[in-house]
């Protein structure tokens, strides 16, 4: 075997080598580069989906979880609360929720995927406050038209149950129901709907 055809082994080997080892390289220094591109834990976090637990939530009870930065309510609601939505309709300016931000499955009196569990972001529709939760059917510091819900102490908005505004009051709508799914029985994903695809 000639030096001459030893020298191209060498260099055809040391070429490919480096080309591999040059490569390697590259991709390792791109690394950081590319994850620039990709949105960071705290972007996904303020946005992303929230799961949350329902089984350990008794009948009249709410519970708070976060989401996109805003508290979201979940309610579960009793059957003499569910019964008292159908009574209340007269003192309501949108018992329909025409003019609310929900989607779609919420166009109901009850405002919910399922009767007995409201989701609601617990936030007043007038200035952003967030109203306190007032679940007793007859109270008398609400008033004789009072079917238990949810009063704003900022300027005096009410709302029913379902998160629907009572007339005459500062509120313009009724609270925003967010997008949601259940995933079992006592699972909830807030920030997904079944009817958006998602």
């Amino acid at each position: 075997m000639s030096s001459d055809s030893i020298d191209m082994e060498r260099r055809q080997f040391l070429t490919g080598t480096a080309t591999v080892l040059g490569g390697v390289g590259a991709s390792v220094a791109a690394i950081p580069f590319v994850s620039t591109f990709q949105p960071s834990a705290r972007a996904k976090a303020i946005g992303a989906p929230v799961e949350a637990n329902i089984d350990q939530i008794e009948p009249g009870q709410r519970v708070t979880y976060k989401w996109r930065g805003k508290p979201v309510w979940i309610v579960r609601r009793t059957e003499e609360q569910l019964k008292a939505l159908e009574d209340s309709t007269a003192v309501l300016a949108d018992p329909e929720s025409a003019k609310s931000i929900q989607p779609v499955f919420a166009e109901n009196s009850w405002r919910s995927l399922n009767r007995e569990y409201l989701v609601l972001v617990g936030i007043c529709t007038h200035l952003g406050c967030s109203p306190s939760f007032r679940p007793l059917l007859s109270d008398e510091i609400m008033g004789s038209d009072w079917q238990g819900g949810f009063y704003c102490p900022c300027h005096g908005s009410k709302f029913d149950l379902s998160g629907r505004v009572y007339a005459g009051v500062p509120a313009p709508t009724n609270m925003d129901v967010p997008p949601y799914k259940f995933l079992t029985d006592t699972r909830i994903l807030i920030g997904e709907s079944e009817e958006a695809g998602s």
